[in-house]
C-alpha cells in the first residue's frame, strides 16, 4: 500500500504563488495517474489538477486553468502542484491522490489512494 504525504502549504497573499509536493512511499507510483483535489469546510472535494501515468497528459478545470500546473518526478516518487496568481477562493486543504491506473482521472471515484492534505490560506 502506498502512503501519500503532502507539503508546501501555508499562508500567502493574493496574487502570490505556492508549490505543493506530494511524496509517495511504500511503493512506486510510476505509471499511475496522479491528481490534486481541494476541500473547504462545507464544500465538496474539488478536482484541481490531474496528470497521466506517462506524464504526457494533464488537465485542469476552468477555475484554475492558466494558473496551476502539475508535474511529476517518478525518480523521486513525487507529484507537484505549482499554484500561481492565487486568489482568496483558492484557500482550502489540498490533497493528492493516486488513480487506479495510468489514465488521467478527473473525478474522485477514479482515485484509490489519498493523502491527508496540506492547508493553503490566501489573504486578500
Amino acid at each position: 500500500q502506498v502512503q501519500l504525504v503532502e507539503s508546501g502549504g501555508g499562508l500567502v497573499q493574493a496574487g502570490g504563488s505556492l508549490r505543493l509536493s506530494c511524496v509517495a512511499s511504500g511503493r512506486s507510483v510510476e505509471n499511475y495517474g496522479l491528481g490534486w483535489f481541494r476541500q473547504s469546510p462545507g464544500k465538496e472535494r474539488e478536482f484541481v489538477a490531474g496528470i497521466s501515468g506517462s506524464g504526457r497528459s494533464t488537465y485542469f478545470p476552468e477555475a484554475v486553468k492558466g494558473r496551476f500546473t502539475i508535474s511529476r518526478d517518478d525518480a523521486r516518487n513525487t507529484v507537484y502542484l505549482q499554484m500561481n496568481s492565487l486568489k482568496p477562493e483558492d484557500a482550502a486543504v489540498y490533497i493528492c491522490a493516486q488513480a487506479r491506473n495510468s489514465v488521467l482521472q478527473t473525478r474522485a471515484f477514479g482515485y484509490v489512494e489519498w493523502g491527508r492534505g496540506t492547508q493553503v490560506t490566501v489573504s486578500s
